[in-house]
This record gives structure tokens, C-alpha cells and sequence, in this order.
């Protein structure tokens, strides 16, 4: 599945969120969940994240593969007593932060309250009833640093995560391009596939 910038700006207006357009990396970071699986928790990457933005007043669009939910193994061994986390599709303003994930390496780390949803149940399928808010540790990072990642198992546990190093290196050049302009502080806006027509 590919999409349009133009595809993604229509779907987050029409949510009446905010689009940003101003020139010299401006950037629009939206999170696209595969709406088709349903809840069925499917171990791999099928979701995608965006940037959209301007550099010399032209935009500039981006599409990566990604998973913007737990994998198997997070469904089955959570570390919150309240269970897995999986975020709320919705558009978080200046959620997100350049920082250390895990004190490890440069990453998108939250900085705001999102909200998730919690399952601690196991039985693969999320369940979309408890809603906690909060900082959890809901960072934009990448997997495996050096390879392609098939499976997302403990990857993510709520995190958005990156299937390829090498798209994660690009994302983050552009983030710190933006943060030279803007300041560091990034929204973060996540919806479904089927919100784009």
C-alpha cells in the first residue's frame, strides 16, 4: 500500500487536527495503523509512518513501514502490572522530544501525556477498553540497529517502531533539520488507514 501526502493531509484535516505548513521543516509526522487487521495482534510491521513538510517552499513526503502496535511477545510478557499499551489514534501536540530511548541512542522520546490502551488478558486479540493517560515511555525509535526486523515482537510495547535502521537514520536527520528551525518539541498524530480516501 503507498499514499499521497496529499492522502494523509486531507485525512488529518479532515479530523479537524492541525496541519502544519510552514516553510523549512515544519514537519507533519503521522502514524497510519493498518485498519484491515482489525484487533488481531500480527507480529509485523504493517503500518506506516509519514513526514510531510517544506524545504524552499516545496513539500517533501516521506513513507516508511513501521508498527504502531505490541507484538507478540508484548502481548504475552508486559512489564506494566496493567498490561500492554497501545496508543490511541488521535494527534498529540508537541508529544515528542529528541532524547535518549532507553538512554541508549537518539530517538523521538514523549515528553506529554498520551493515551493508551491496556490489555493484559493475552489472548492475542487488544482489547480497546481500558484507557490509561500518561508518560509511559511511548517513544518513535527503530528496531534492530543493523538489520531488518521481520517480527515486531517486544519491540514495541506501545512504542512506534521503525522496521529498517537505515529509514529510522533518515527520519531522525529530519527531525533534527526541523528541530534546528522549530525548536525541540514534535507532535505526534496517529490514524487509521481507513481514514484515508
Amino acid at each position: 500500500m503507498s499514499y499521497t501526502r496529499e492522502q494523509i493531509q486531507a485525512a488529518v484535516k479532515s479530523k479537524n487536527y492541525v496541519w502544519f505548513e510552514a516553510d523549512n521543516y515544519d514537519v507533519n509526522i503521522v502514524g497510519i495503523r493498518n485498519a484491515a487487521v482489525g484487533k488481531n495482534v500480527t507480529n509485523v510491521f504493517d503500518d506506516y509512518l509519514t513526514v510531510s513538510y517544506k524545504t524552499g517552499g516545496v513539500w517533501q513526503f516521506k513513507i516508511w513501514p513501521i508498527t504502531t502496535d505490541p507484538g507478540t511477545k508484548a502481548v504475552k510478557e508486559f512489564h506494566n502490572p496493567n498490561g500492554v499499551a497501545r496508543l490511541i489514534p488521535n494527534q498529540y501536540r508537541g508529544s515528542h522530544t529528541i532524547g535518549l530511548h532507553q538512554g541508549k541512542y537518539e530517538a523521538l522520546k514523549q515528553q506529554k501525556p498520551l493515551k493508551v490502551w491496556r490489555d493484559k488478558n493475552k489472548d492475542m486479540t487488544f482489547d480497546q477498553t481500558v484507557v490509561e493517560e500518561g508518560i509511559f515511555g511511548i517513544n518513535i525509535h527503530r528496531s534492530n540497529p543493523t538489520t531488518e526486523s521481520q517480527y515486531v515482537e517486544n519491540w514495541s510495547e506501545g512504542c512506534q517502531v521503525f522496521k529498517r535502521a537505515k529509514d529510522f537514520n533518515d527520519f531522525m536527520l529530519i527531525c533534527n533539520k526541523a528541530k534546528d528551525f522549530h525548536g525541540n518539541s514534535f507532535t505526534y498524530t496517529l490514524i487509521e488507514s481507513k481514514d484515508i480516501v
